[in-house]
This record gives C-alpha cells, structure tokens and sequence, in this order.
C-alpha cells in the first residue's frame, strides 16, 4: 500500500515475529514490495486479489460487471460489489467468468515479476462468499496455488478479543454463517487452508494486550494472526485506509510474540492438510 507498510513488514520479518504477507498487483508502493520479496525468499508471499476499492490488471471494458463505468476503477465500496454480486447472480456466469479472469491477471502479473506465491488472500476478504470463492479459486488453481486464507474468526477468539467495538463483533459473528460453505468448497477444489484468523475482529484496535490474550488462549492447531502493521507517515495518510494510526499500533503489538517462544511460526510455503502448528504471522504488502 506505501513504502511505510513495506518497511514495517520486512523489518517484523527480520525481527522473526512475522512469516507471511500479500502483495496487491496494483497499489501505489507494489514496485517497492515485489523487490522486497525478491531478496526476502524466508517470507512468505502471496496475492491479494483486489475486487473492490483499487485498479484491476485487465482493460475495463473486459470486466464491465466489476468496475464503474465512470472511472474504470472497481466499486469503491464493499456494500456496492455485494449488490452488484447479488444483481449479477441472474447471469452468474458472466460476473464468475470475470472475477476469475481479474484474480488470474493479477496473480500472473506478480509470478511474471519472479516471484514464487505462497497462496492468495482477498482485499476486505470478499472471497468469504461462495459466488467470489470459486472462480477465485479456479483462477489460483490455474496458476499453481493451492493455499487460501481462511478469513473466519473462531468463537474462541471471539471471547479473548477484549476492546473490540460491538457492531464488529456482531458482523464477524454474522460472517461466520459462511464458513461451513467456505470449507466445503476449498476441500473440493482440492485447497489448503488454515484452521481459522485470529485479529479480524480487532482489526483497527489490535494492540500488545489483545495479541497477548489471543496467544494465551491459542488452541492446538494451525492459525493465522491477521495483522496491518506499517508506519504512519504522510503517505498512509493519503491512502483511503481507515487503518492510519492503528498501523503503528499493530506493528508494536507485534513484538509480544517473543513472550510466546513455544509457538512454531511458520508462513503459508509450511502449510499442509495434516499440519499441526503454531499460528502463522500475516500481513500486507
């Protein structure tokens, strides 16, 4: 997103708190990322598809369905791609068939700059949702990957996030009726994932208390703490991002990992279906 962000994810990379992280094919720091990760091969890299709030790879006229007309931008706005989904599921072919080709641009665009993808996520994680899911997947498939973030917030997380707003955890907890579709459609498109995210809730409010509840009540398993360190300077303070000073926040929250030496960390190239781990440590370029 800005050379701050960057900066923050390879120095926590450095400093071994954090494993792996996603680069957007098309923001304003990417050319700085995609050279970080070209002399970073320990960090784990994968592709944050973008859908909604930035600039699609492919010409606007090959994908009318996502973009608005007027800027040939995507839709700025989350709410507006899901209504733009719904309106679109009477000809869900055409808007799959469009997703898919976006997300397989995208990822083919970083591949091309040398660099080995680890696994995809989704900018707002929009690919909780079965129509965004698939042809995301079958995009992924068709260039080698087979990891995916699973982006659903365990109910036990739920009770060791203290501070986080109450309209967040009703939504995350609303968000969660999707899972089930979620799993069952990785598992039959042949995918790996992880046993769930840790820090979606606190997104926005994550500090050194609310990872060190988290790590606390760490069940076994393989998870991942989703995390937006980065430095806020005056480029994140341009970026349309609610998460300015929150970053900072996020990068030092991170440092209470090293209370945690019995955590195995490792990035999405370690993940397997019969892995048991300690949490992999995400963010994004």
């Amino acid at each position: 997103l800005t050379a701050g962000v960057n900066r923050a994810i390879s120095e926590l990379h450095g400093a071994g708190v954090l494993t792996s992280a996603t680069i957007m094919a098309r923001a304003a720091a990417t050319a700085e990322a995609v050279r970080i990760a070209r002399v970073t091969p320990t960090l784990g890299v994968g592709c944050h598809v973008v859908l909604v709030d930035g600039d699609p790879v492919l010409p606007p006229r090959e994908i009318p369905t996502l973009v608005d007309r007027r800027t040939g931008r995507f839709l700025p706005a989350l709410g507006a791609f899901l209504l733009r989904l719904a309106a679109g599921r009477i000809r869900s072919s055409r808007i799959e068939g469009e997703i898919e080709a976006e997300a397989a641009a995208q990822i083919a665009l970083l591949q091309a700059e040398g660099i080995a993808l680890t696994h995809i996520d989704t900018h707002k994680h929009v690919h909780m949702f079965p129509a965004v899911l698939r042809p995301v997947l079958r995009a992924a498939a068709g260039r080698g990957i087979r990891a995916i973030r699973n982006p659903f917030e365990p109910a036990w997380s739920l009770r060791a996030t203290p501070g986080a707003p109450w309209f967040r955890r009703a939504e995350v907890s609303l968000l969660r009726r999707l899972e089930p579709a979620f799993r069952r459609i990785v598992a039959e498109e042949g995918f790996t994932t992880t046993d769930g995210a840790i820090g979606v809730l606190a997104t926005g409010t994550l500090d050194a208390a609310t990872v060190s509840s988290l790590l606390r009540n760490l069940p076994p398993g393989t998870w991942e703490l989703v995390t937006h360190p980065g430095y806020n300077d005056a480029d994140l303070a341009q970026a349309r991002t609610r998460l300015l000073a929150s970053r900072e926040t996020e990068r030092s929250a991170l440092e209470s990992l090293r209370q945690f030496p019995d955590l195995e960390l490792i990035s999405f190239a370690g993940l397997n279906p019969g892995r048991k781990s300690g949490p992999v440590i995400g963010g994004n370029l």
